[in-house]
C-alpha cells in the first residue's frame, strides 16, 4: 500500500495548475458530449503514447511487431523530433507513454528521451519485454527519472513463458528485473515504479498465484493482471482463458464468441489522449496498432491544429455514430472508461 501512495504521489507531484486546469476542461467537454451527443473538445490531450521504434526481438503471436505484420513504415523515433513534440506540448501534458508496438529499448536514444521528458515535469511511463534491462541498461534507467516500469512477464516457467513471449528468455526477463531493482536501491531511488504485467491466457493461468510469489521474491512493486486481446475470436482461440473474469470474450449458445463489454458509442480516449507514431502521425488510440486512421501528420501541422482539426472532429462524430462501424473499436474494452 505504501508503495502505491508512493507513485499516486509522484504522479500528483507533475499536476502543475495549467495542466489541472487543461484536465478540467477536457472531462468537462467530454461530459458535455455525451450529454449533448454533440463532439465538443475543450483543451489538449493531457495523456500521450509516443512509439520509440516498430522493431521488437520477440515473435509473439497476437502482435503486430511480433508477426513483423506491419503495413505501414517502420523505424525509429528520433530524438530531435521527439524533443519538437514535447517542447509543444508539456505545459499541458501530465502523463507520456513510451510505448505503442515495438521493444522501447531497440531505439538507442530511448533513456535520453525519457530523460528530456522527465525534465520537463511529465510523469513517464514505459513497457518493456525485460530482455534489455542489463546492468548498464538498469542503471542509466533509473538515471532517466522514469517514473514508472511496466516488464511484461506472461509465465514463470520457461515452458509457459514461451508459449505467448516466442523466442523469449525468461530467466534473462528476470535478472532485467533484480538490476533495475539493485540500482533503484543503489541510487536510493524512489522511482522507477516497478510492475509485472501477467497477460493472462490460457496456458498460463495456472500460474498466476505463482507470478505474485516471484514478484515478492524480487522486490517488485506490483503486479497487474491483464486481460488478452486477440484478433481471431468468433470461433474461439486457444489463448482465451477458461477462467472467466479474465477473458474480454464469452461464448454464446451457438458456439461463437462476442466481446464482453457493451460497445458504447462514446470514447474517453478520443478526448484526453492519442497515439504518436515514430514517424510522427497521429492515431486515436492504441488499437489503431497499424495506423490505419491517421488524423494528421505531426511533420506538417502542429498539434494544437491537428487535435482541433477537420479529420479528428469527424472522427469524433462518427464514433459518438456508431462504434460498431468503426473496425479498431470493435474488439476494444477500454474506450468507455474514464480515466483517474
Amino acid at each position: 500500500m505504501a508503495l502505491h501512495l508512493q507513485d499516486s504521489f509522484n504522479f500528483l507531484s507533475k499536476l502543475t495548475p495549467r495542466r489541472a486546469w487543461n484536465v478540467a476542461k477536457v472531462i468537462s467537454s467530454f461530459y458535455r458530449t455525451k450529454w449533448s451527443g454533440k463532439a465538443t473538445q475543450w483543451g489538449m490531450p493531457f495523456t500521450i503514447s509516443v512509439e520509440p521504434t516498430t522493431a521488437c526481438n520477440l515473435r509473439c503471436p497476437e502482435c503486430p511487431s511480433g508477426l513483423r505484420a506491419f503495413t505501414r513504415p517502420t523505424g525509429n523515433l528520433r530524438e530531435d523530433f521527439f524533443r519538437e513534440t514535447i517542447d509543444e506540448l508539456y505545459k499541458d501534458l501530465l502523463y507520456l507513454i513510451f510505448y505503442f508496438q515495438g521493444e522501447p529499448y531497440i531505439n538507442p536514444k530511448f533513456l535520453e528521451m525519457v530523460k528530456y521528458a522527465n525534465q520537463k515535469g511529465i510523469y513517464t511511463i514505459t513497457s518493456t519485454n525485460g530482455h534489455f534491462l542489463n546492468d548498464a541498461n538498469a542503471k542509466k534507467t533509473i538515471e532517466s527519472g522514469l517514473d514508472r516500469m511496466i516488464i511484461s512477464v506472461d509465465g514463470t516457467t520457461q515452458e509457459v513463458y514461451e508459449n505467448y513471449r516466442k523466442a523469449g528468455k525468461l530467466d534473462v526477463v528476470l535478472q532485467g528485473a533484480r538490476n533495475i531493482m539493485k540500482w533503484k536501491k543503489k541510487l536510493k531511488s524512489a522511482t522507477p515504479h516497478v510492475i509485472f504485467q501477467f497477460l493472462v491466457v490460457k496456458p498460463n493461468e495456472h500460474q498466476i498465484p505463482e507470478i505474485y510469489r516471484l514478484a515478492d521474491e524480487i522486490g517488485v512493486d506490483e503486479v497487474k493482471l491483464k486481460t488478452a486481446q486477440v484478433y481471431d475470436y468468433k470461433n474461439g482461440n486457444d489463448l482465451i482463458p477458461t477462467i472467466g473474469k479474465y477473458a474480454r470474450y464469452a461464448e454464446q449458445e451457438d458456439g461463437t464468441w462476442r466481446v464482453k463489454n457493451e460497445l458504447l458509442n462514446h470514447c474517453w480516449k478520443l478526448w484526453h489522449s492519442c497515439v504518436i507514431t515514430w514517424d510522427g502521425m497521429v492515431v486515436p488510440c492504441c488499437f489503431d496498432k497499424d495506423a490505419t486512421h491517421r488524423l494528421g501528420d505531426l511533420k506538417e501541422t502542429n498539434f494544437k491544429t491537428l487535435w482541433q482539426g477537420e479529420d479528428y472532429q469527424n472522427f469524433r462524430t462518427q464514433l459518438l455514430q456508431g462504434r460498431d462501424q468503426i473496425d479498431i473499436c470493435t474488439n476494444c474494452t477500454e474506450g468507455c472508461k474514464v480515466w483517474a
